[in-house]
């Protein structure tokens, strides 16, 4: 929930003055540490502020009790803060995984979800030490931004029943077609219409707040906007569906044996890979974001995924939430002023404070203004804007972010992000595949052409089909392989053949390049 769309992204990168951070830096002094403090003491506060609607939202949207999310902040701050790799960017359950947690959970089991993120994390540690996090930035931002569109969709079909203090039918599909029995249903009761007032209401605290520039200084958008859904459905005594807290230390259940060998199953080893993969990706995705906001230390890849996969196996150990980093948690550290990773450990130290102190004040809370937060965040995820300029410009990259979102809906998650990616290999594949024929000249009735570029099977009916167009003024044709700069087994058994069928009489097939592997 807590991600934003690239387009946004890349308006903050242009805005932001990135500057040098120079290797030999002179130390601090004891003033400049203490101011140091001061600052990453009261962004820790606006960090923490802004991680409590979310949070709690997140672990409703993800069908688990809500402290789950609070825990999962908790190690965010605590134990992710706290290890090398980023030094501003904030840790903790974020929307990117709440579909696919929901799904897992009603799959599997609350049980086994701790077992499915400690396997995730330890995943996520192997793959730091095998230095591969650099690896990810390799990812097409088409499919990025489909996945985040697909997200953003089921979150938000899922959650217009949480607005109508409704229970979603199922997965993504379901929940799309029962959109227009949830809206007989809601016209036709006045306990609903009241909920998605609320939610409605919820919304468009959350869409005009930052226009308030002083307010929006002084308290986040989301706490903005639950506090005052709140107040009103206390204040008026509204009939709408309240959190539900159970307590910290009963919803904190480790996985059992029977939960961790489970783990051997095939269905559980996919959704085990998918929560590795998409939250390595977010959280890199995030760290490249944010080290284009501040002029501190950049971002070690590699130790960043260790850092993520030491939090994520300690949240599997609590059976909490997966974690990642998240955009809007680090650009509020940002924002507020924060200068090292003290704002981020502090702001779980707040987290925790509240989760064992206070749990009752989330009861107060009603379920539809958590569901206005999400459907907002949810909104923001699709990329509109990006999708219209693709379209203009690439038109190839639309259609991989369409297909990967589409996907993602009628299937899920996981699935969905492998179409994607299989859909801009063969689109990357296709591109660097152009291959066209010259004519170099026609003398004694012989054409002699020459073949240039890339050949490979993609692109070999084109290429046949240029050759047999090729004027044959005489006896035939003298074909030049040498201008190739590389040549598949198949493209080069078809233009031998072709070769030796329309051979001049003293033509030959030139030595072309090596056959790629």
């Amino acid at each position: 929930m807590e991600k934003i769309p690239f387009s946004h992204a890349r308006n903050v990168f242009s805005r932001a003055k990135l500057r040098s951070n120079h290797p030999h830096a002179r130390p601090r002094t004891s003033l400049e540490r203490k101011a140091d403090l001061r600052a990453d003491f009261t962004a820790s506060l606006v960090v923490f502020l802004v991680a409590v609607p979310l949070s709690v939202g997140i672990a409703v949207a993800s069908g688990v009790p809500v402290e789950l999310g609070l825990v999962t902040g908790v190690v965010g701050g605590l134990l992710t803060g706290l290890l090398p790799g980023s030094s501003l960017q904030v840790s903790g359950p974020a929307a990117g995984l709440t579909v696919l947690v929901f799904e897992a959970v009603r799959e599997y089991g609350l049980g086994a979800l701790g077992a499915l993120v400690l396997a995730a994390g330890l995943l996520q540690i192997a793959m730091g030490v095998l230095r591969l996090g650099r690896w990810f930035r390799a990812i097409s931002v088409a499919v990025v931004q489909g996945m985040l569109a697909g997200i953003g969709l089921v979150l938000m079909a899922g959650q217009l029943y949480a607005l109508a203090d409704a229970a979603p039918p199922g997965g993504g599909l379901a929940n799309l077609g029962g959109l227009p029995g949830l809206l007989v249903d809601t016209l036709g009761s006045a306990d609903a219409m009241c909920a998605v007032a609320v939610g409605v209401g919820t919304m468009a605290v959350l869409v005009l707040w930052p226009r308030w520039r002083r307010g929006a200084r002084i308290l986040p958008g989301p706490l903005a906007a639950v506090a005052l859904a709140t107040t009103a459905v206390a204040g008026l005594s509204l009939p709408v569906a309240r959190i539900q807290v159970s307590g910290l230390l009963d919803a904190v259940q480790p996985p059992g044996s029977r939960d961790l060998a489970r783990l051997t199953e095939m269905g559980v080893l996919g959704t085990v890979l998918a929560f590795a993969l998409i939250a390595s990706a977010e959280s890199l995705f995030s760290a490249a974001a944010v080290d284009r906001l501040h002029d501190g230390p950049r971002t070690d890849y590699d130790k960043e995924l260790i850092a993520q996969g030491a939090g994520n196996t300690v949240c599997g150990a609590l059976g909490a939430l997966p974690l990642t980093a998240v955009i809007v948690r680090s650009a509020a550290n940002v924002n507020a002023g924060g200068r090292t990773k003290a704002s981020r450990v502090l702001h779980g130290l707040w987290l925790l404070v509240f989760a064992a102190v206070l749990p009752w004040a989330l009861e107060v809370i009603p379920v539809a203004a958590l569901a206005g937060v999400l459907i907002h965040a949810g909104w923001k995820l699709v990329p509109g804007r990006d999708l219209a300029r693709l379209w203009r410009e690439h038109r190839g990259e639309a259609v991989v972010l369409v297909v990967t979102t589409g996907a993602i809906v009628t299937t899920n998650l996981f699935e969905g992000v492998l179409v994607g990616l299989l859909m801009a290999i063969a689109k990357a594949a296709w591109e660097t595949s152009h291959v066209h024929v010259e004519t170099v000249g026609a003398k004694d009735g012989v054409v002699r052409a020459r073949v240039l570029g890339n050949a490979n099977f993609l692109r070999l009916p084109k290429l046949l089909d240029e050759l047999e167009a090729l004027p044959r003024p005489g006896h035939g044709v003298e074909l030049d392989l040498s201008g190739l700069r590389h040549m598949d087994h198949a493209c080069r058994s078809a233009l031998s053949a072709w070769a030796e069928r329309n051979a001049a009489p003293r033509g030959a097939v030139a030595t072309g390049p090596p056959v790629g592997p």
